[in-house]
């Protein structure tokens, strides 16, 4: 997604070799026209799914998952990682290691949310390791939901997550693969046409 591209390429910042600071306009403050057109990028991704959630994980994830759930007229799910004193019974959870913030963290939906007939898109600001994604699609697999597609903002292509994940047979599609991060500089992989081209 070439907007997204410059995006990082302007405002983002490699703070080093696995490091990606894009804190502007994504994971602090957000861009809502970026995060608009992200939205749409991923309904056009995977518009010959039926999907009928989308579930993300707190805080990151809701900007472009909102906007993902807005553009399909669906509900919007995002796991908590904090316990809530409203939400106590019938959770479903997975445990989540953070890779960037070093941490594991316990994420919980409610069963109330996500059910068996489900058919739920998997969106997340960062793929690093792919826990997130990996907990998420946990606890889809709790309720016997089914995981439709992955939709990742920014694929550290350089780190093991995606390659997992697609070798586990589910559809990735993310918006920006970086193929290394060194400090000061940002690489892409570009994707055309089925050819992998770096830049």
């Amino acid at each position: 997604m070439q907007l997204l591209k410059e995006k990082i390429l302007s405002e983002g910042q490699a703070l080093s070799k696995d490091i990606l600071k894009v804190d502007s306009f994504l994971n602090h403050q957000m861009d809502p026209v970026l995060m608009k057109e992200i939205g749409k990028e991923f309904v056009k991704r995977f518009a010959h799914k039926e999907i009928t959630k989308v579930l993300t994980i707190e805080s990151s994830g809701i900007g472009p998952g909102l906007m993902a759930a807005l553009e399909l007229d669906v509900p919007l799910i995002f796991a908590r990682k904090r316990k809530s004193l409203t939400l106590t019974e019938g959770l479903v959870t997975a445990s989540v290691h953070s890779f960037t913030k070093k941490e594991t963290n316990t994420i919980s939906v409610s069963d109330k949310y996500i059910k068996a007939r489900d058919k739920v898109l998997i969106i997340d600001d960062f793929l690093a390791v792919g826990q997130a994604a990996r907990g998420l699609a946990d606890i889809c697999k709790q309720v016997g939901a089914e995981v439709v597609g992955i939709g990742i903002v920014i694929e550290k292509a350089f780190q093991s997550g995606g390659k997992d994940l697609r070798d586990q047979g589910f559809q990735v599609e993310s918006l920006a693969r970086i193929k290394e991060l060194n400090v000061g500089q940002i690489t892409f992989i570009e994707e055309r046409e089925g050819a992998i081209v770096h830049v």
